[in-house]
């Protein structure tokens, strides 16, 4: 994985695309079997003195156990902050954890190991960024692709919000703990990269239609991403050394392109806006929660038979659009619709159906209904109407809310 990193930093140099690219601050990232007490020497060269380990109960069983006894055998002092569930034994990236985190780090800390996956990152990328120290990122399932990134998606005050923050400066990736993660999460992965169907669809239409920055060179590195891990899905259902590596990997270097890129576009549209609604519903209801990629590959279904529905066969009928233009700003979306009409029929022509999709998530043992995950009909319409509102983007759910105002009649599936 060295060698992806020294290549997208020397890519980036020569991209014309006009928009300034982040460093890479990762130093090195290891991907094999038994790498813990790789990540303990790594420590020890780096000369860091106090470490504290943010976990759980569960992903400190599975790996901080042996971290701590790796890091035992060298000159770094560490400490542990087990973070605690919510009543529905849920650890969310909360206020409450977020406080817990940041008292748990005492002022002579000078690293913070992230033991867990997604929502553990999220915790300790907020705390390394508040308390300026760096973070390493050591993950226990291959069930997001965030791990590299800065955006750490926070509830605060019952609101997904998600902020720039930190990325770890190494990651750990201990195939032996990712082969042994719950099969959910290895789904819930897979199921994260095929969001990337609709989310590079969705950015590259902002882009076109509102000006939003784009990258062709980001883009690229995400859908490679993506292709490979639709290429080995039976490999990834089968769980085995290489199935998982190529998940991981895949993961890793979604993560890369948006931390290049600095921001989450190439990796969320309307489909994570989606599950970011339900999210927020379930913590409304004190519901127990639903993994992230569990929830993004049902929405990204879902959004792939809205569009086809609604969108493809909208933007082919402009007396539709031009009937429907009540601003200046309405008018100049639905122009530059017009001028780039060939592109975006090919954009989102090329999204699979939703039953391919559906397929795909169903083959590494995913869920593929919002039904199977709890979430009913009103949910899913009520969603599919307010969800783009949650990010400043210009995704073409938020071009079917509000430029033409489509009714979105949806029936869930149980």
């Amino acid at each position: 994985m060295e060698r992806v990193i020294t290549e997208i930093i020397r890519l980036a140099k020569s991209c014309d695309c006009g928009n300034h690219h982040n460093g890479i601050p990762i130093e090195t990232i290891l991907v094999g079997n038994y790498v813990l007490r790789e990540a303990a020497v790594y420590l020890e060269r780096k000369a860091f003195k106090k470490a504290v380990i943010i976990a759980d109960e569960h992903t400190f069983r599975v790996a901080g156990a042996d971290l701590t006894k790796y890091l035992s055998a060298t000159k770094v002092r560490y400490s542990t902050c087990l973070l605690k569930p919510d009543k529905n034994n849920d650890v969310v990236a909360d206020e409450k954890s977020l406080v817990q985190a940041l008292l748990d780090t005492s002022q002579d800390t000078d690293v913070i190991i992230a033991v867990g996956s997604g929502t553990i990152h999220d915790i300790a990328r907020f705390t390394s960024s508040k308390m300026k120290i760096p973070f390493i990122s050591v993950p226990t399932a291959p069930s997001v692709d965030g791990f590299t990134s800065m955006g750490a998606p926070l509830i605060v005050r019952g609101i997904k919000q998600t902020f720039q923050m930190m990325a770890p400066i190494a990651v750990f990736a201990d195939l032996h703990v990712l082969r042994n993660a719950p099969k959910e999460m290895i789904a819930a992965g897979f199921g994260d990269m095929l969001a990337k169907y609709t989310s590079l669809t969705d950015w590259k239409f902002g882009n076109l239609t509102v000006g939003e920055p784009y990258c062709p060179l980001v883009a690229k590195i995400t859908r490679e991403a993506l292709d490979i891990c639709v290429e080995k899905a039976d490999k990834i259902a089968d769980a085995d050394e290489e199935g998982i590596r190529i998940l991981i990997e895949a993961l890793i270097k979604s993560g890369l392109a948006m931390l290049l890129f600095g921001q989450s576009h190439p990796a969320s549209g309307g489909e994570h806006h989606l599950s970011h609604y339900w999210e927020m519903e379930f913590l409304r209801q004190n519901r127990p929660q639903v993994l992230h990629g569990a929830k993004v590959g049902v929405a990204v279904s879902l959004l792939a038979d809205v569009y086809e529905r609604d969108f493809i066969q909208l933007i082919s009928e402009f007396t539709k659009l031009e009937d429907s233009i009540k601003t200046t700003e309405d008018e100049s979306i639905v122009k530059n619709i017009k001028e780039n009409i060939q592109e975006i029929r090919v954009l989102y022509g090329a999204i699979p159906k939703a039953s391919q999709l559906s397929e795909l998530i169903e083959q590494v043992g995913g869920e593929t209904m919002p039904g199977q995950l709890g979430i009913d009909d009103d949910l899913v319409v009520r969603s599919l109407s307010e969800a783009h509102q949650l990010r400043d983007r210009f995704t073409a759910l938020k071009f079917l809310n509000e430029v033409v105002k489509v009714s979105h009649q949806v029936k869930v599936r149980n």
